[in-house]
């Protein structure tokens, strides 16, 4: 299936598209296909996480060297709060630090290759954005199931799964699309049938193998501006 460069030009009434459209006509067909589709989106995600990370270098390059270690990031993040744990006497934030902080530390660790804890570039790169990278998934895995896993038995149990995304505060009855979530969880999610996830379930969840979100999109983006579909 292929799109011509006219027929999404005419459909899609976005100026800038209409400007890109031949970078992403690689082959300068005159048609936009697939793989061209999906290649540019995972240019411009790519493009996104490096200029995110160039953004924010200096707030954390602390003295200026190039490299961004443990130290400069904890002081540009939590040193406020370490040097004034008075302000923060609220139980919620109190939480929040002392857990956020460690978690940290943790994923930096993680991302500094090298062990030297001073980041380059790309250990940044990987500290801010783990879901990009291949060594970083684990702890991506680690840190959703910390945020769901409620009860702390290191498993995520149905009703956990639904309350990330279903607070139930009335008592009433509960939507069909949570009843769906629930299948969902029982059919799909749990995968070794016992009740709960553990993380290999959740990775299959939040990072499935079969699935390539840059080419589900390029396929939806083409399927929806091809006119002639064949």
């Amino acid at each position: 299936s292929s799109v011509c460069v006219g027929q999404l030009i005419s459909e899609v009434k976005q100026s800038r598209l209409v400007k890109i459209v031949d970078r992403i006509d690689s082959d300068a067909d005159g048609y936009i296909t697939t793989p061209e589709l999906k290649a540019w989106i995972k240019r411009v995600q790519k493009r996104y996480v490096y200029e995110n990370v160039a953004k924010v270098w200096t707030d954390y390059d602390l003295n200026k060297d190039n490299k961004i270690s443990w130290d400069e990031y904890k002081q540009a993040t939590y040193g406020y709060y370490l040097a004034n744990p008075e302000e923060f006497e609220d139980a919620t934030d109190q939480f929040s630090f002392k857990k956020m902080l460690p978690r940290d530390e943790r994923r930096f660790k993680t991302a500094d290759l090298n062990g030297d804890l001073a980041a380059d570039r790309e250990e940044f790169t990987s500290f801010l954005h783990p879901e990009e990278f291949e060594h970083m998934k684990d702890i991506v895995v680690l840190e959703t199931l910390e945020d769901i896993d409620k009860n702390g038995d290191g498993h995520v149990d149905e009703d956990e799964y639904i309350a990330d995304m279903f607070a139930h505060e009335d008592g009433g009855p509960e939507p069909d699309w949570v009843k769906t979530e629930r299948e969902q969880f029982s059919d799909f999610r749990d995968l070794n049938k016992d009740g709960k996830m553990d993380q290999d379930e959740i990775r299959h969840w939040i990072m499935p193998q079969d699935y390539d979100h840059a080419q589900a999109e390029a396929r939806h983006l083409v399927y929806e501006s091809d006119q002639d579909k064949v």
